[in-house]
């Protein structure tokens, strides 16, 4: 087992290498970078976008350092290490990251470890409900639904669920916003922000109240896409279960119907259920919150990988894909041992 753990982790390092490889090169070609935000700025221009191709680009190519002292850019080239060839700067950041030094924001004057700390639990809050709220709704409705297949309960939750799943979790989010949080109709729930200003000023009660008041509207846009895909595993796996063998002569011998489905059925279905809990987990944090963060102005992850990619805040793009990265590797490598921890009779390795 543990020679099988070993050439995962080892085979880790290329695939990150890859990824990391692969995004440096891409990124080399998009115009608009952070030398060119600083010369818009000196220009007078706002950052964030302006630093791109401009009017007349079409006939004179690109000119957003026109207008600007050739010494101010070398300056601003070499304060963002931009003097430096492409390849000496991939291997100067891959020795940073070799050290897990992530690098300093070109922009926030902050180093992308202490931003990605800052706005870690943003992102957690909105990852822990989501994740429990599907699976403590999700798994009883899906083992309801095998109880009771081809009932008129298993149609209706069935459409119910695939409606929900069709709608993407943002539309679904400017959706309650414009019904809920003063759009057109009521403003039962707050607009932006995961708690009011004068939150330090509540008691412990009020303060619960608040945060759940705001993470309300967020939280359900990300849960309602979310039922379909663990209710009909849930449902289709217990079905599974309960047309084996051994369930039948469980019946025979005249074993308690609850007992055969919450002793042998249940315990049997949830293994696809359980391996799955790991990716589940770290997934409701990092996947899906990048658009209700922003719709939402929840100042989180999401939010900041959207801030940094329309800036051009290159150590914290890199930073944060590094990082989220590792997180994705460890935690498939988790999902394949837990098979094994669930299911004994599930081998990877020899």
């Amino acid at each position: 087992m543990w020679s099988y753990v070993l050439k995962r982790l080892l085979l880790m390092i290329p695939t990150l290498f890859g990824i990391l490889l692969i995004t440096f090169v891409v990124i080399q070609f998009v115009p608009g970078g952070p030398v060119e935000q600083m010369v818009a700025q000196f220009q007078g221009f706002e950052a964030g976008g302006e630093g791109g191709p401009g009017p007349g680009a079409a006939e004179g190519g690109y000119r957003g350092r026109q207008g600007v002292d050739a010494v101010r850019v070398e300056e601003i080239k070499k304060l963002y290490g931009f003097d430096k060839p492409a390849p000496e700067r991939f291997v100067q950041m891959i020795g940073q990251f070799a050290r897990f030094d992530l690098g300093k924001s070109f922009f926030h004057n902050k180093d992308v470890w202490q931003l990605v700390l800052e706005k870690l639990p943003v992102s957690i809050s909105l990852g822990i409900w989501t994740f429990l709220l599907v699976y403590l709704i999700s798994v009883p409705l899906g083992i309801a639904k095998a109880v009771r297949a081809g009932t008129p309960f298993d149609t209706a939750t069935t459409f119910v669920i695939l409606v929900g799943y069709a709608i993407p979790s943002f539309v679904m989010g400017v959706v309650l916003l414009v019904f809920f949080a003063g759009g057109s109709f009521v403003q039962w729930f707050p607009l932006r922000g995961i708690t009011s200003l004068n939150w330090h000023e509540l008691s412990i009660p009020g303060k619960i109240l608040d945060y759940f008041w705001h993470i309300a509207l967020p939280v359900t846009a990300m849960v309602l896409g979310g039922f379909a895909v663990i209710t009909i595993l849930t449902k289709n796996s217990v079905l599974e279960e309960i047309r084996k063998q051994y369930v039948l002569t469980a019946r025979a011998k005249g074993v308690d119907e609850r007992r055969v489905l919450w002793r042998h059925v249940f315990r049997n279905a949830m293994i696809p259920i359980m391996t799955g809990f790991p990716a589940a987990f770290v997934g409701a944090f990092f996947s899906g919150s990048l658009l209700i963060e922003t719709l939402f102005s929840l100042d989180g992850l999401g939010l900041l990988s959207y801030e940094s990619v329309i800036r051009r805040d290159y150590p914290v793009v890199f930073g944060s894909l590094f990082l989220f990265t590792i997180i994705g590797l460890l935690t498939t490598l988790l999902r394949d041992l837990s098979y094994l921890w669930v299911d004994p009779r599930v081998k990877f390795f020899d």
